[in-house]
């Protein structure tokens, strides 16, 4: 489940229903309460995996040692289970490769148990590949059955890289408010959820789950929380599959890879 800004309550009622992921980030500012939540639910430690990531403003060798510190701290953990970069820097590329350097440290260290990268594109991979020594495990990416990135999740698949899907149900769709060409309202996704007794969006996590590739919904409602956790009682067949497949309209909802700077999305991530 990802937590981008979402409260303690949601988490809580996440693991309750049975998430055994959390994902969060520095940039989302809800550290501490991931952390609180987790403390409070009383399951074991081991059996939650936690994966955090680096902002843009912390990359850097020793910037990114440092970011780590802050973010186990807020988290009130030992180890993070995963630790990924947020985003490429492109114009300063050598600043990434440095906090991914940091990351292999952590790694070696003990202090992460695997390491990655978000928002990465092709070429950012392959220089990433080039220039370092641990292969990403993750690439949390966009996807979704507009946009599913199917050229970069193959470099993943072949370097042995997980894609893993940020906004997996198309709610970035939603965010300019145009109904038509939202994921939700999708013709051919409401006929196979009608089909199966499910919704749309129980139907595209089952379609990133039949195509192997990891998602991680995010919602603050716990009849939503439940409703995305109950994917695993069918299956799609291969034509439905195939049929959400050929919906790729190749627009990308979120921000641009190579408009991400330090003076466009800069900021301090807090110390606490």
């Amino acid at each position: 489940m990802a937590t981008r800004r979402c409260p303690a309550e949601a988490v809580a009622s996440a693991l309750q229903t049975g998430y055994r992921l959390v994902d969060t980030a520095a940039a989302y500012a809800n550290e501490r309460g991931v952390g609180d939540a987790l403390r409070a639910s009383g399951i074991d430690r081991d059996d939650v995996f936690l994966e955090s990531k680096v902002w843009i403003s912390d990359y850097g060798y020793d910037e990114t040692l440092h970011a780590y510190e802050k973010s186990a701290r807020k988290l009130q953990v030992d180890v993070i289970d995963l630790f990924i970069l947020h985003q490429a820097l492109p114009g300063e590329f050598d600043k990434t490769i440095a906090a991914y350097k940091a990351l292999e440290q952590l790694l070696a260290n003990g202090k992460v148990r695997a390491i990655g990268v978000s928002n990465f594109m092709i070429d950012h991979l392959e220089r990433l590949l080039a220039e370092t020594t641990i292969v990403p495990s993750v690439n949390q990416i966009e996807v979704h059955p507009y946009f599913p990135q199917k050229e970069l999740q193959a470099l993943g698949a072949e370097r042995g890289i997980l894609t893993q899907a940020w906004s997996p149900i198309g709610g970035i769709t939603s965010y300019r408010g145009d109904d038509a060409k939202s994921t939700f309202n999708d013709p051919v996704i409401l006929e196979i959820a009608a089909a199966h007794g499910k919704t749309a969006a129980q139907v595209m996590l089952r379609w990133h789950i039949q195509n192997g590739v990891q998602a991680i919904p995010k919602s603050v409602k716990p009849e939503r929380i439940a409703e995305n956790f109950d994917v695993f009682d069918y299956e799609l067949t291969d034509d439905e599959i195939a049929r959400i497949d050929a919906l790729d309209t190749g627009v990308r909802g979120g921000p641009a890879p190579e408009a991400i700077t330090l003076e466009t999305f800069g900021r301090d991530t807090p110390e606490e």
